[in-house]
């Protein structure tokens, strides 16, 4: 600011703005992360990037005439100074006359595989986007940092995640998520607060080299920055450059597979199994990389290792596979590659087992964990099964009946069988278990044998009569189930 400015800012009352407020209103407007007049929430964690966030806002508040609310996570994970965070963010809030939300968020019962800091960061933005919404916010502040992105490049990049993880973080992200202070060193934001004579609190945790971002943060960056001063800067670049180039190329894979990727109400996608193989390597990896993003309910590329699992296990011949992955699961069938996602976050959070699908290889075991059974498969001639009447733990079908893979997984709305008995007349799952006085929650826990096309067993309650042995049978397929069914019939 001129000095001209400056004795005109004087002249109008309003105080001089710091050289790092000229940085972040250029950084929101040449990013267009908000406009004057909206309503912005910010996250203030009680760190040194986030009070400065919430002081350079509130100086904007009244020449943009931006309506600030602020929002405070609490995990409680670290005792006391989770609530010293939690006080310290109040008196803050409350000095800079901004009405203050507050989360107590539970990453305790995160689902299995979960790291912790993935489900914390999963709970944040889900809390972030229900507060926002409550209040009637049109963006979501964040405090991250030129530094935290030149950090999560090398993160992504020490993964082996390709053009997606050199990417780093958006400026925006999703049209309502906003880094104002994107372009901000850390350095910045430190003399800010010396300059202004703020206080902050400091996370113990961000100190402790189990994690590896901490070790890029005191370590690698560091050295890069003797070897180039302007490394960060440089990092902060190719993740631009690289953003855009991921996203022209995800748009090309998007045209040439637009109709080739079936996706189902229930957030599956299947790909034919030999379209994949025959697209050239990099489309193949951008596609499955592709479907396995939209499996995940967080913004985080995949791994380049977990790419490489599925197409390897796609290029094998005639191979059936099950691939757990941190979203969900994906199944290899003969002729087609099936994404499921992760569940909804409201049960992620609340159901102590996974019921994602899985293959059931003949001969093969599975273990259902909902209901804590085993399921067990294997093919017999006709002339060694002694006994074929029915029973709740057995069931005998024709080998030849069944139009695939086995895939054992949950009811799904709109499933509809032929239960034995019933003389070939369909009869939707979720009426047969409303007849069972089964309901909710329970009828998740019920595994279900299917193939892609039908339902071959309601494990524990009745088979399907379509694959029903016949006069002319001669393979069949031996299905057992150890242990009782989750709810009995009345």
């Amino acid at each position: 600011m001129t000095a001209a400015a400056i004795e005109s800012a004087n002249r109008t009352g309003r105080r001089a703005w710091p050289p790092l407020l000229h940085h972040v209103v250029k950084t929101i407007r040449t990013r267009t992360l908000f406009e004057p007049g909206q309503h912005v929430l910010v996250a203030v964690s009680g760190g040194s990037d986030s009070v400065a966030l919430v002081s350079l806002l509130h100086r904007l508040r009244t020449p943009w005439r931006l309506t600030l609310s602020a929002v405070h996570g609490n995990y409680g994970l670290r005792g006391s100074e989770s609530d010293g965070d939690q006080e310290f963010v109040e008196a803050l809030c409350q000095r800079l006359d901004i009405p203050l939300h507050t989360m107590q968020l539970n990453v305790q019962n995160r689902a299995r595989g979960t790291s912790l800091q993935a489900a914390a960061r999963d709970a944040r933005y889900s809390g972030l986007a229900t507060i926002a919404h409550q209040c009637g916010a049109d963006r979501i502040a964040v405090g991250h940092t030129a530094d935290d992105q030149a950090e999560t490049v090398l993160l992504w990049m020490l993964r082996g995640a390709g053009l997606s993880g050199l990417s780093g973080m958006p400026a925006c992200r999703e049209g309502i998520i906003v880094r104002p202070l994107y372009e901000t060193r850390r350095r910045e934001i430190l003399a800010y607060l010396q300059g202004e004579a703020l206080s902050f609190r400091q996370d113990s945790s961000n100190d402790k080299p189990i994690y590896l971002r901490n070790r890029i943060r005191h370590e690698i960056i560091p050295a890069l920055q003797r070897v180039s001063p302007t490394s960060v800067k440089a990092l902060c670049r190719l993740a631009d450059v690289c953003r855009e180039d991921d996203r022209y190329l995800d748009e090309q894979v998007a045209v040439l597979s637009a109709n080739r990727v079936d996706r189902l109400p229930d957030g599956e996608q299947r790909i034919e199994r030999s379209f994949l193989r025959e697209l050239p390597l990099a489309v193949q990896r951008r596609l499955i990389h592709s479907s396995l993003r939209r499996c995940s309910s967080v913004d985080q590329p995949p791994s380049l290792h977990m790419v490489e699992r599925v197409r390897q296990a796609m290029r094998k011949k005639n191979r059936v596979s099950n691939i757990v992955i941190p979203s969900g699961s994906v199944i290899v069938e003969k002729n087609a590659v099936r994404f499921f996602p992760q569940p909804p976050r409201d049960q992620l959070y609340d159901r102590p087992y996974q019921t994602v699908p899985m293959v059931l290889s003949v001969p093969g075991t599975i273990a259902w964990a909902a209901t804590g059974q085993r399921i067990h498969a294997e093919q017999l001639p006709r002339k060694n099964i002694q006994e074929t009447a029915h029973r709740k733990d057995r069931i005998i079908v024709d080998a030849e009946r069944i139009d695939g893979p086995l895939v054992v997984r949950a009811w799904q709305p709109g499933d509809r069988f032929c239960p034995f008995g019933m003389k070939g007349r369909s009869k939707k799952l979720q009426d047969f278990f409303t007849d069972l006085k089964v309901f909710g929650g329970d009828r998740t826990r019920i595994p279900v044998v299917a193939t892609a096309e039908r339902i071959v067993w309601v494990v524990g309650y009745r088979q399907d009569d379509r694959s029903s042995m016949i006069a002319m049978t001669e393979r069949c397929l031996v299905i057992t189930v150890d242990g009782p069914p989750a709810v009995r019939e009345s």
